[in-house]
C-alpha cells in the first residue's frame, strides 16, 4: 500500500486519505500496536525522494529543484492544471519549502 505513496498521494482527496487511514487503524487493531499515520508516511517518503533527486545531479528532474536567490527556498513550479499542481514535483517543493 505504501510502495509508491510518494507518487500517488498528491492526487488523493480528503475522502481517499480517510479511507486509507481506516485501513491503517484496522491493521493496528489486528497487530496490536500503533502505526504511523498514512499521511505522515506519505510526507516522509516524498521528502526523501525529493532529497535524493536534489543530491543526484544526473537525475532528469534535478533542474526542477532550483533554489531562489536566498538559498533557503526552492522555486515553485508554475502549473496551469490542478492535476499537475497535485503531482509529485510541485508537492515535493511545497513540502521542502515548509520545513
Amino acid at each position: 500500500m505504501t510502495n509508491c505513496i510518494s507518487v500517488w498521494c498528491g492526487g488523493c482527496t480528503a475522502a481517499d486519505w480517510k479511507c486509507l487511514q481506516r485501513v491503517v487503524r484496522t491493521a493496528e487493531k489486528i497487530i496490536g500496536t500503533s502505526l504511523p499515520s498514512i499521511l505522515d508516511i506519505g510526507r516522509k517518503r516524498c521528502l526523501t525522494r525529493a532529497n535524493n533527486i536534489i543530491r543526484d545531479s544526473t537525475h532528469p528532474h534535478h533542474g526542477l529543484f532550483s533554489l531562489l536567490n536566498s538559498g533557503r527556498r526552492f522555486r515553485s513550479v508554475r502549473s496551469r492544471t490542478a492535476r499537475f499542481c497535485n503531482s509529485f514535483i510541485p508537492q515535493a517543493i511545497r513540502l521542502l519549502n515548509s520545513q
